[in-house]
């Protein structure tokens, strides 16, 4: 098992601008390149900075700790913060600051979430909790989140403050998650507002730091704030269709990994609210319940998991993302007309253009 962590350099050189353009040569004038170069240069002093925070005395946290930020990732979070910045005064040592927080934050979520969904891989790789147990995988969260608030306190109180009630939501999405919706309380309603929780709060928090640290305008932050929310959620109804492919996104899980967990995705919970009345739906929930519950073969599951992906309430949900995103992108009506409005509403189109 190989635990180093790549060169800052390897990983973040391109990335934003790769990101923003889809693949494209859409960052054709001079200013564009300019921004490009910059929000690359941000992602490598990024990753830099998280090579020397995730260092620790013990050798097993350094390794376990490190694990997931070597396998890569898409940076999705800090570029967000980068690319707010410049509304202010630009990228400086508090906005890189505060965007390793932002991805320190976002890491420790992804050691708690795997092992309470018992996930086997993560990145690409096999998931801690597969590698070091279920307890030191929960350890290792908890060591990221108290690196982060350790880190966040050098940028004052407000981000303090932000920070911490981004993390309450981040905890109280996950145990709303877990419980369930109320008696009464709509499945899908209740699921939206989990992802809300889980991902907006976070993605909504990299925008408002991006501002907040560059001295940008604060009457940008309720719709900066919003627009992160909306895209959270877009982001999470793409992956709920990416678990269903057959995995050219890179993400190394066979199909149907969530719904074979029994984890909440949208097209199941447009599938069950569908079987009622459609008989095709009803026959196709029963197959993949029992697959979930181990009464199918495999071959039987992948051919149930083929069925949903082509379904129509799969369209529903990629749909449901598209709409997330553009009205993420109404929100930005209130910035200024030019170059970073621009980006954030490639940022919106390319959160939902993922491979799928």
């Amino acid at each position: 098992m190989n635990t180093t962590t790549p060169s800052a350099n390897t990983l973040a050189v391109g990335r934003g601008a790769s990101f923003l353009s889809g693949g494209s040569l859409l960052f054709s004038s001079p200013a564009e390149k300019a921004l490009a170069g910059l929000l690359d240069q941000g992602l490598i002093d990024v990753e830099s900075g998280l090579e020397r925070e995730l260092k620790f005395s013990e050798d097993i946290a350094d390794a376990v700790s490190r694990y997931l930020f070597a396998a890569g990732g898409k940076r999705v979070r800090p570029l967000l913060t980068l690319l707010t910045a410049q509304w202010g005064e630009g990228i400086n040592k508090n906005v890189i600051r505060a965007a390793q927080v932002i991805e320190l934050t976002h890491l420790a979520t992804l050691y708690h979430d795997d092992v309470m969904d018992e996930a086997a891989q993560r990145r690409g790789v096999d998931a801690t909790q597969t590698v070091w147990g279920n307890s030191v995988a929960i350890l290792a969260g908890d060591l990221l989140f108290a690196r982060a608030g350790s880190m966040v306190a050098s940028l004052g109180p407000d981000a303090i403050a932000r920070q911490a009630a981004t993390f309450e939501r981040l905890v109280l999405g996950q145990m709303r998650e877990t419980v369930g919706p109320k008696p009464g309380q709509e499945p899908i309603d209740h699921y939206l507002g989990v992802l809300s929780d889980k991902t907006g709060s976070l993605i909504a928090l990299s925008a408002q730091m991006g501002v907040l640290m560059s001295g940008g305008p604060t009457e940008l932050l309720p719709a900066i704030t919003r627009f992160g929310e909306k895209v959270g959620i877009a982001f999470q109804l793409v992956d709920d269709v990416i678990d269903l492919s057959d995995r050219g996104s890179g993400t190394g899980k066979p199909p149907g990994t969530d719904v074979r967990k029994g984890v909440t995705t949208l097209p199941m919970l447009y599938l069950e609210q569908a079987a009622p009345s459609d008989p095709g739906a009803s026959k196709l929930l029963t197959q993949l319940r029992r697959g979930t519950a181990g009464e199918a073969s495999e071959a039987e599951f992948h051919a149930s998991i083929e069925a949903l992906r082509k379904h129509e309430v799969t369209k529903r949900t990629m749909d449901k993302a598209k709409a997330m995103a553009e009205e993420a992108i109404t929100e930005l009506a209130q910035a200024p007309e030019g170059i970073v409005t621009n980006a954030l509403t490639r940022f919106a189109h390319q959160i939902v253009d993922r491979s799928y």
